[in-house]
């Protein structure tokens, strides 16, 4: 019946989006519409994995929304994301669980988690 589901983030731009999740988070457009002049909405992939970015300028961010996104490290993905301008807002740090997490917020001020599994 069900076969497939991907979470829509609403953005005031769709630009500042794409800087962020294409630019900086390494994920790829698969989709635009329109596809021709400035899209209301994108998907972006990252690996098996996809989000939609919706446009409505009057967005503002969810606070039960949070993107989870692996990063080979932690510490340094971070680090590029701050020197890009992106606002951290829980610095990296062990989890109990055995994972190395911190917390930034996109252009539209919506929560992602940067993880890196432990290593081995």
């Amino acid at each position: 019946m069900f076969t497939t589901a991907f979470p829509i983030v609403t953005v005031p731009s769709i630009a500042a989006a794409l800087q962020f999740y294409v630019g900086l988070l390494g994920f790829q457009a698969t989709y635009a519409f329109p596809s021709e002049g400035e899209p209301d909405f994108v998907v972006v992939r990252l690996g098996a994995s996809e989000i939609g970015l919706g446009l409505d300028p009057l967005a503002a961010p969810a606070d039960s929304l949070e993107i989870c996104v692996y990063a080979d490290d932690c510490d340094r993905a971070v680090a590029t994301l701050r020197s890009a301008g992106v606002l951290v807002v829980e610095e990296p740090s062990d989890q109990a669980w055995g994972e190395r997490m911190a917390r930034v917020l996109d252009p539209a001020g919506n929560r992602v988690m940067i993880v890196s599994r432990e290593k081995s």
